[in-house]
């Protein structure tokens, strides 16, 4: 479950992190600080979503 919990999170934590910058970046916060807070927000709101859907998919085999 480690395994798949690790692949799942290196692709959701970079779709998450990258969607939050580009919000930020179209609410016209293109400084450093609020670009590098929208993408730690970003991959720590990845891990729960992670956790969800690797439980969804373990528990579908």
């Amino acid at each position: 479950m480690l395994r798949l919990a690790s692949i799942l999170y290196s692709l959701i934590g970079t779709t998450v992190a990258g969607t939050l910058v580009i919000v930020a970046l179209t609410m016209g916060l293109d400084t450093l600080k609020p670009i590098v807070a929208a993408a730690a927000i970003g991959f720590a709101l990845a891990l729960p979503i992670t956790w969800v859907v690797t439980k969804g998919i373990m528990g579908n085999t």
